[in-house]
């Protein structure tokens, strides 16, 4: 999606910014959703995940205690890794956002928030394949996916308050509240196996200093984590200019029914 720039005879007062503050700093507004940056992103995360799919599924050997269903972990643990970073990085958009009152900081934390549930529902979804296997069932109502549920419910919550009608202002308020306290729930998800006894898998890469996997196992496990960081990366990029395009595709767009409305009003009062 691209957007032309305004001709010189466009009105220079449209609003670029919430309270104020300059939408974007330290260069230029976004006129396409890509770059040549964008577009290096993008085929090394494509490149990446190839090579994570043949690691993954032909050149690491079965797992001694998990067997072949280790091979879902490799997307299992990427997916919901990078769901988290979205999230976070929706609180600290939010934070900024309550701070600066900056249209930027606000759409970085909905693009982020979107992206992250995207990536939690596909976290869901695998898991309920490993469940399937492991457990015999799809679902199971242990401590940990009780916790998923709710921190996946409460983001699905956050866009849908994007949505409702009211002022830009009152919505992004709103929406960073709600961005901040949400993300409270991730730590209490990752400590569920721990804090409370359940049916999920244990850790096997994160808190310990010595991880049980090792060799290939541990090495496509990181290539996946490194993988759909990039991926979550250039999504984020993508999401976020758009956004900014959209939001300044309708200010054009009011602008120009104002002004045609005043020249009506003008033309109905003249002699």
């Amino acid at each position: 999606m691209t957007i032309d720039p305004a001709p010189a005879t466009a009105p220079t007062d449209l609003p670029t910014t919430v309270g104020g503050e300059p939408a974007t700093r330290g260069g230029p507004a976004p006129v396409s959703t890509s770059s040549r940056a964008t577009r290096i992103l993008g085929a090394l995360s494509l490149v990446g995940i190839a090579v994570l799919v043949v690691f993954g599924l032909f050149i690491t050997p079965p797992d001694a205690e998990l067997g072949e269903t280790i091979r879902i972990l490799y997307m299992h643990v990427p997916t919901v890794s990078a769901a988290y970073v979205a999230f976070i990085v929706t609180a600290v958009g939010s934070v900024a956002y309550l701070w600066k009152r900056s249209e930027f900081w606000d759409l970085v934390a909905a693009s982020s928030a979107e992206i992250g549930v995207l990536f939690f529902a596909l976290t869901i979804f695998n898991g309920m394949l490993w469940g399937r296997i492991t457990w015999g069932v799809f679902w199971r109502w242990e401590p940990r996916l009780t916790t998923t549920t709710v921190l996946f419910l409460t983001y699905l919550g956050y866009l849908a308050v994007r949505r409702i009608p009211a002022s830009v202002r009152t919505r992004a308020t709103v929406s960073a509240v709600i961005g901040i306290l949400a993300v409270v729930n991730i730590p209490i998800t990752h400590k569920a196996v721990d804090w409370w006894r359940g049916l999920h898998q244990e850790k096997t890469i994160f808190g310990t200093v010595d991880p049980e996997m090792q060799g290939t196992q541990l090495f496509t496990a990181y290539l996946g984590l490194t993988v759909f960081l990039l991926l979550f990366a250039w999504l984020l990029i993508h999401r976020f200019r758009l956004a900014w395009l959209t939001e300044r595709a309708e200010e054009r767009g009011l602008d120009a029914a104002i002004a045609a409305r005043r020249a009506e009003g003008a033309e109905e009062v003249a002699p």
